[in-house]
């Protein structure tokens, strides 16, 4: 398979990964905020109520939980690739 089928092969399978991840990242950051803020609801940025710490620290938390949910699952997928077609995704 050339380099460009197998990105082309990938592409469809790194959408829903994506999708995945993103999903399962917003489930672990909602059950991390509850257990570190003792709060049931993560403040938004546009929060009147909340305080600026409060917003920065959430937004901090939820970037890092996401960017390390979507780097394992991107790992993974190329790592299911490999074993699939022998090929790692380019």
């Amino acid at each position: 398979m050339s380099g460009k089928i197998g990105k082309a092969a990938y592409k469809p399978v790194g959408v829903l990964l994506g999708l995945a991840a993103g999903t399962v990242a917003g489930m672990i950051f909602r059950q991390v905020w509850k257990l570190t803020a003792g709060d049931g609801e993560a403040p938004n940025a546009t929060d009147e109520d909340r305080r600026w710490g409060e917003v920065l620290a959430a937004a901090a938390l939820q970037g890092a939980i996401f960017s390390a949910v979507r780097a394992a699952v991107d790992r993974g997928g190329a790592v299911g690739v490999r074993r699939l077609t022998g090929r790692w995704p380019d």
